[in-house]
């Protein structure tokens, strides 16, 4: 299949690679040149200088951004991907993004005799890398079966939610599970320290009871050894809770665990942490 993959960051460059691997034709773009050139000396492919040019033959689009922006532009711009796709191009977007930016994406995809799906991803640069990522999907049934022989690339799990704009909202529960699941994590390590403790130890205990979860046996040794260096940035996390929010507001409700979450990830960015992965939250103890 001919696939043109867009936005090579920490989660893009690793998903590109597998797509090109599994030896399908690809094309890559980013706005940073420099990371293209990057991409194409670890892997087969061609890059393209513009969103247009990469969608020009392309039978598949993939796009991995950073924001509702960034789509904005890298799909409506005046060098946008809708600009130079063909009738009867698939778009699959991975960014973390908003429901409504999904929604809008796909009537002007419609408008162009396009196809547009969202599938934001679950798993970190260490699924993207391993290529074991799961894949939470808006869209019709048939637009995803046409996508799942590159989305099965990269991916462990890929599950049709709703339509479009459902990829995203299921993104957002994942992230407000993921705040929840860290805080008490990081209550329970900090407990575990001042009570002398054997961190290894307990967490390969717990990891098999009730309590066990990736975050407890993935960061768990981590968060006490203070290393925070395993991929997603809190700079995202802070984005994407901040959605999850404005988001319940829409519906009538209210996260009030989930705001304070995102306040204390905030609070670690101004302390400079905003580069660490969201492990880092444990730091937030530090001055309660």
């Amino acid at each position: 299949m001919k696939v043109s993959f867009l936005g090579l960051g920490t989660m893009g460059f690793p998903m590109a690679g597998h797509v090109s691997r599994a030896g399908h034709e690809v094309v890559v773009y980013n706005r940073t040149q420099s990371k293209a050139q990057a991409w194409l000396e670890a892997y087969q492919g061609s890059q393209a200088l513009t969103p247009m040019a990469a969608a020009q033959s392309a039978d598949l689009v993939l796009t991995c951004v950073g924001n509702d922006d960034d789509l904005r532009q890298l799909y409506l711009g005046e060098q946008g991907v809708l600009s130079g796709a063909r009738a009867g191009t698939l778009f699959v977007d991975h960014t973390t993004a908003s429901a409504e930016v999904a929604r809008e994406l796909a009537q002007a995809a419609q408008a162009k005799g396009c196809e547009f799906i969202d599938a934001p991803v679950s798993g970190g640069e260490a699924g993207a890398v391993n290529g074991v990522l799961t894949v939470m999907i808006g869209g019709s049934q048939t637009a995803i079966d046409r996508a799942l022989p590159v989305l099965e690339c990269f991916a462990k799990a890929c599950t049709r939610m709703g339509e479009v704009g459902a990829g995203q909202l299921s993104k957002m529960v994942n992230q407000v599970l993921v705040g929840g699941i860290l805080t008490g994590l990081s209550e329970g390590i900090r407990f575990a320290e001042k009570a002398g403790l054997d961190i290894p130890t307990l967490v390969e205990t717990l990891k098999y009871g009730a309590a066990g979860s990736w975050q407890l046996e993935n960061r768990g040794e981590n968060m006490a050894q203070d290393k925070f260096d395993y991929g997603f940035a809190i700079e995202w996390m802070c984005k994407d809770l901040g959605m999850a929010i404005a988001q319940a507001e829409q519906m009538g409700l209210k996260l009030p665990y989930t705001e304070v979450i995102n306040a204390d990830y905030h609070e670690l960015v101004k302390q400079g942490y905003g580069r660490c992965d969201t492990s880092v939250l444990i730091k937030a103890l530090y001055n309660k």
